[in-house]
């Protein structure tokens, strides 16, 4: 199969959190095939490094990667400015990073509620933050944010996850609404049951695999590719006067 390649995303400068694995590593990966500026936040440093030099090993625009805890919000905006200020102007985010991690209910305290909040929501807000000024100096841009299928299937032991997920569709609206005048977009991709390297290893065995497939209007398994094609598409001009829409990339689950 051949896909499309987006001219207005060459050269254009573009930060993604969580990049360093999975569906990040993917969107950071063909950002730089299409020859992208790209940043990228992680604390994964061994996995971050290697996939910069296999990015660069088949020949595709070198990404820069940037070890940032977002859970540190001024850490975070120093990272936001440093792409800005050492990378050109900022014309895309991708707010990326989450942790699906499964408890239940019964043993969430306050402690685990707000970590789940903060790795899933809050940074995406102050992220945001941190680039308006750039973006907004660079005459616009697009802010790509990712929710889950999980808070609309109701995923079991994950409720403080969906709660958080659920909360960027909202964000998103909002945002849409204050930045449209500064030619900022602002959308949102729900994905479906991605299978990730890590998904498979914690929590779809081969099984739960076929469920999903069986669940799904397009019985074929969705990968981290699938949902990166979809955020080039946002990113790129092509999708222009396109904003506060959800798009779900799930197979028809």
């Amino acid at each position: 199969m051949q896909f499309a390649v987006y001219p207005s995303l060459a050269g254009r400068t573009i930060l993604v959190t969580g990049g360093a694995s999975g569906i990040g590593a993917s969107i950071v990966e063909n950002l730089s095939r299409s020859g992208a500026r790209v940043a990228f936040i992680d604390i994964a440093v061994s996995e971050a490094e290697a996939l910069v030099e296999a990015i660069a090993a088949r020949g595709h625009a070198r990404p820069t990667f940037i070890e940032c805890d977002l859970l540190d919000v001024e850490a975070t905006g120093r990272a936001v400015e440093k792409v800005a200020l050492q990378m050109g102007p900022l014309k895309g985010l991708v707010n990326n990073a989450a942790n699906d991690l499964r408890t239940p209910m019964e043993k969430v305290g306050v402690t685990e509620f707000e970590w789940a909040i903060n790795v899933n929501l809050r940074h995406v807000f102050f992220c945001i933050q941190a680039a308006l000024p750039f973006m907004k100096a660079a005459g616009g841009g697009s802010i790509v944010n990712m929710s889950s299928l999980s808070w609309v299937k109701g995923t079991p032991d994950v409720q403080v996850y969906a709660a958080a997920k659920a909360g960027l569709i909202g964000l998103t609206s909002s945002l849409a609404h204050k930045l449209g005048r500064d030619g900022i977009r602002v959308n949102v991709i729900t994905p479906g049951a991605v299978m990730t390297e890590k998904q498979k290893r914690l929590w779809f065995d081969a099984a739960k695999q076929q469920a999903v497939l069986d669940s799904q209007c397009i019985p074929e398994t969705i990968i981290p590719d699938d949902i990166a094609r979809m955020v080039l598409f946002l990113l790129a001009d092509d999708s222009n006067h396109i904003t506060k829409q959800n798009f779900a990339v799930d197979g028809g689950r």
